[in-house]
């Protein structure tokens, strides 16, 4: 079934909302996000999504659940509709109609550091080592790591400069010693392959004058897990989990942490305060403080 926001050439709607995504520096990867969710309304209507009234939405959400979709995946379609309703056709009050669903956030997986090193030295080549450890060493998102330039690496302020975060939001990320000395040698071979240039993407995919994918990063981890010998699920967003985890636990104020992740709120960093094992086992339990039992003193019978 065909709808203004698939159909080719490009609708005057759907250019309207790339323009609006443009805009506000949106990724490659959310703009392709918000066009399938918002197709995804067109589909149910069989017509254009802009012509939707309150019922339809109310219709639309309840199918939804109906048809078992996971409740992420349903918040994700209620942010694409509430952009779209509001900044593209400028009608807040069906925004108003979309309802957000609650539910509890599952503990991110973190690897400990030792299968980390594992992970990144199962790689198979130094392209794919250096981006992976940009993504642990930076705590970047997978989109960012795939859109870095050779321009963005900033080694006299030993920071990454990432322009494509999520939102469309600008930050400085961390550039360590260790993984500058590995980015100079990624840029050494890079050059000497003829993939890297002073103006291109610091990972650059298939053809050199585009960036390397976020699902070809998928696949070099779950490789590399594989090869490492690690059971966990691993994906591109673990190691960023990780570097979280492990900055907490090392006693890194978790608001520094907040900034280098590029969190807009503390309470999505604040979750990593719930895997941080090593935090935990560092705090004394305020019972050992009363000294009521000491080894030995306490008879093993009943």
């Amino acid at each position: 079934m065909s709808h203004p926001l698939l159909d080719a050439p490009i609708s005057p709607l759907r250019q309207r909302l790339i323009d609006d995504m443009n805009m506000r520096r949106f990724s490659r990867e959310t703009q392709r996000n918000y066009l399938r969710d918002i197709g995804r309304l067109a589909t149910f209507l069989g017509r254009s999504p802009d012509t939707a009234t309150a019922d339809d939405l109310r219709r639309f959400q309840i199918e939804q659940q109906e048809n078992g979709i996971p409740v992420p995946t349903m918040n994700s379609i209620v942010s694409a509709l509430r952009f779209f309703f509001i900044q593209t056709l400028d009608r807040p009050d069906m925004a108003r109609r979309l309802v957000r669903l609650a539910h509890p956030r599952k503990l991110p997986v973190v690897l400990s550091r030792d299968e980390v090193a594992r992970l990144l030295n199962a790689t198979t080549c130094l392209k794919h080592q250096a981006a992976l450890s940009v993504a642990y060493g930076a705590g970047l998102r997978v989109a960012e790591v795939s859109m870095l330039k050779v321009a963005d690496v900033d080694s006299q302020r030993m920071l990454l400069r990432v322009e494509h975060g999520k939102g469309g939001r600008y930050r400085n990320a961390m550039l360590s010693e260790d993984l500058l000395a590995l980015l100079r040698q990624w840029w050494i071979v890079g050059r000497r392959e003829g993939v890297m240039h002073r103006e291109g993407w610091l990972f650059p995919g298939q053809h050199a004058m585009k960036p390397i994918s976020t699902r070809q990063l998928y696949r070099i981890v779950v490789e590399a897990a594989q090869a490492a010998d690690i059971a966990k699920r691993v994906g591109p967003h673990t190691l960023r989990h990780s570097f979280a985890t492990h900055l907490l636990e090392d006693g890194t104020d978790i608001r520094i942490i907040q900034v280098l992740l590029g969190h807009a709120k503390l309470n999505n960093t604040a979750l990593y305060a719930k895997v941080a094992t090593r935090t935990v086992r560092a705090v004394t339990s305020p019972l050992d403080k009363l000294g009521l039992f000491k080894p030995g003193d306490i008879s093993p019978g009943g």
